[in-house]
């Protein structure tokens, strides 16, 4: 095209066209200029622009975590993403997303029933408000209306922050049923920091544990197994192939279970507080 149709067609004056031009040609694209009666501006034949605007490192993020969500739009997204890369990234990032698989099922523990998920998303996107029955811990459904703010995924577990009668609450995706999204507005801020809410209510959770350490000893090859669920406050060697570790836990309960637990994995001998030997021996007695 020449540049009296390019500024006829974009309502713009033929300098704005030239100008426009030489800013295409110094940021690469291939535009170019042929003289004569029939000549104009034109791109090379073939060209298409990366309309994603993605680098190669941000595609692969992307395609590569494509499991943590299973869902035929998730699959439609994937599948449009990659459709618009361009072509020499492509190859790339199709062999680095066979490289990593994220599930969120362990290899014992069967992943959470979603069933709910979707219309819950569904209101939390709209701004609607939900009706639904929910299951507290160890308690039957009940039923709860709430104003949903947005949705939470920490390790495999799905949580809906929502506030009800202004009181913002968090509940658990896979313990909700009879799930309705209602022709209600839902009521809540129109600006909200999830990541802000997330650490605000972790912190208030964790602080009502009482931490404590223990001290252990252990091979050195058993240090990662017997702190798989606590953290290593100190770790130095006593002797050939042992080490002495002090571990905090997060409460009496978690230290207990995690020790259990590890039990099943490596061998260790636990020095103080003597009340932790204590009750691992009466487990293992009652069984």
């Amino acid at each position: 095209m020449t540049a009296a149709e390019l500024a006829a067609e974009l309502g713009v004056s033929e300098r704005t066209v030239l100008r426009d031009i030489d800013a295409l040609s110094l940021s690469g694209v291939p535009v170019y200029s042929e003289r004569g009666r029939h000549g104009g501006f034109a791109l090379v034949p073939g060209y298409r622009t990366d309309l994603s605007g993605l680098t190669l490192g941000e595609a692969i993020a992307l395609l590569s975590g494509a499991g943590r969500i299973d869902s035929t739009a998730a699959a439609s997204a994937k599948r449009k993403l990659e459709a618009s890369l361009p072509d020499v990234h492509r190859g790339q990032v199709a062999a680095a997303a066979q490289r990593i698989l994220v599930r969120p099922e362990g290899f014992v523990r069967a992943p959470e029933q979603l069933d709910a998920l979707a219309p819950v998303q569904e209101a939390g996107f709209s701004g609607r408000r939900l009706r639904l029955m929910y299951r507290s811990r160890g308690g039957d459904p009940t039923p709860r209306v709430l104003d949903p703010i947005g949705l939470v995924v920490a390790g495999d577990v799905w949580y809906l922050v929502a506030t009800v009668e202004g009181e913002e609450r968090m509940y658990r995706v896979s313990r909700m049923s009879e799930v309705e999204v209602l022709d209600e507005v839902a009521e809540r801020d129109p600006n909200v920091d999830l990541e802000e809410v997330w650490q605000r209510r972790r912190q208030a959770f964790r602080a009502g544990f009482e931490s404590l350490e223990v001290t252990l000893d252990c091979a050195v090859h058993d240090v990662d197994s017997v702190a798989g669920h606590a953290d290593v406050v100190e770790s130095a060697p006593l002797r050939d192939g042992v080490t002495r570790v002090r571990l905090r836990f997060g409460d009496r309960r978690h230290v207990v279970r995690s020790l259990w637990s590890s039990r099943f994995d490596c061998e260790f001998d636990v020095i103080e507080p003597t009340w932790v030997r204590d009750e691992l021996l009466l487990r293992a007695r009652s069984v």
